[in-house]
């Protein structure tokens, strides 16, 4: 492992990034009036207890077909370095800030502000100055990040290091939020769901994230899996514009074959990403469905007319055509199609419920 490591590392300090990094491009839908921007807003470097250079964080992403990253190391931790000299927790950001704009990967300056629990890790991003969050005091901290506009959200609340036994929100956390001082949770991390926090997002109304936490080299981006990360429904792929939908709640969580977030983003990226055509002949209703992105649906049948026979479970995979055969029994002409989208969540653990009409 080491050897493979030393390798990747030798590789992409020594080639140009053209031969370096083949883009993969992840095939997502926009929305009515926004891009969808894949993003990573959690994940480390040398400078706090990552094991990568600021730039690889940049070689990644770019490699994986990102938009935009912000790299987070731990503010606190960062001036215990033993190996490296402290310079500023801003350092992250310039070291790769020349990368990022050569790649066009969208680098946005944030920290981790990493205090016990109440109230645990937490991320400011969009920060002016991240020396500034460095604080005795954690309401301090946030007080500072506040000062600054970040959009501020907690990390893994569910990490078992800091709730060994359960997801628990805290006194602590509704003060912040009171205060303005808390807009999002991770609902994901490093593959790791939290239900609980999910359903703190949808009552409270934080926005859902999704992010790696990544410390670690990111392998290369194989057989269709992907790092955990959020879709921002921007107006354009802008820093500001991505701040704003952050700020207006415009996002899902991209997890394995996952998708989480609000109702009436996933029906629209469900609708967008598939091309329907129905044909009936007869007693049988001929449904034609295909897959314009790299997403996958899972689908399970729910509440039906009886003589109406379809599927009890389907799977339409990515960029894949598919051909699903309704039966019409007892002389009936048409009815509804009704389904959930097992692996498109909006609420813990259920499924968006969907019709399609025949």
């Amino acid at each position: 492992m080491k050897k493979i490591i030393s390798l990747f590392w030798v590789v992409c300090f020594t080639l140009p990034l053209s031969a370096q990094c083949v883009r993969v491009k992840i095939d997502i839908p926009n929305l009515k009036g926004y891009v969808t921007l894949k993003c990573d807003f959690h994940m480390h470097t040398v400078f706090s207890d990552g094991l990568v250079w600021p730039t690889m964080r940049i070689y990644e992403a770019y490699r994986e077909g990102l938009d935009a990253i912000s790299i987070t190391d731990h503010i606190e931790s960062a001036r215990n370095k033993k190996d490296l000299v402290f310079i500023s927790s801003n350092h992250s950001y310039n070291v790769a800030l020349a990368t990022a704009k050569t790649t066009g990967i969208i680098l946005i300056r944030g920290g981790e502000i990493s205090r016990s629990m109440p109230p645990g890790h937490c991320n400011a991003i969009f920060a002016t100055d991240v020396d500034e969050l460095y604080t005795t005091d954690y309401m301090d901290a946030f007080r500072a990040a506040k000062a600054q506009n970040t959009f501020i959200f907690w990390n893994h609340p569910g990490w078992d290091r800091q709730q060994p036994d359960t997801t628990l929100w805290w006194p602590e956390h509704t003060k912040l939020l009171e205060q303005g001082m808390l807009h999002g949770i991770e609902v994901v991390n490093d593959g790791d769901y939290f239900p609980e926090a999910h359903q703190w997002c949808l009552e409270k109304k934080l926005t859902m994230i999704g992010n790696s936490d990544a410390h670690l080299p990111v392998p290369e981006f194989v057989s269709g899996k992907h790092r955990s990360m959020t879709l921002v429904f921007a107006r354009s792929a802008t820093p500001e514009a991505i701040h704003e939908a952050l700020k207006e709640r415009r996002t899902a969580v991209y997890n394995d074959e996952f998708i989480i977030g609000e109702e009436k983003y996933l029906k629209e990226l469900f609708e967008n990403a598939l091309d329907l055509k129905i044909e009936k002949a007869d007693n049988t209703v001929r449904i034609t469905i295909k897959n314009n992105s790299d997403l996958t649906f899972r689908l399970k049948k729910t509440n039906h007319d009886a003589r109406l026979v379809y599927f009890r479970d389907y799977t339409i995979v990515p960029q894949g055509l598919h051909s699903i055969s309704i039966k019409l029994e007892d002389g009936i002409t048409g009815g509804d199609v009704n389904f959930s989208v097992e692996n498109f969540l909006v609420q813990p653990n259920k499924g968006m419920r969907y019709t399609i009409r025949i």
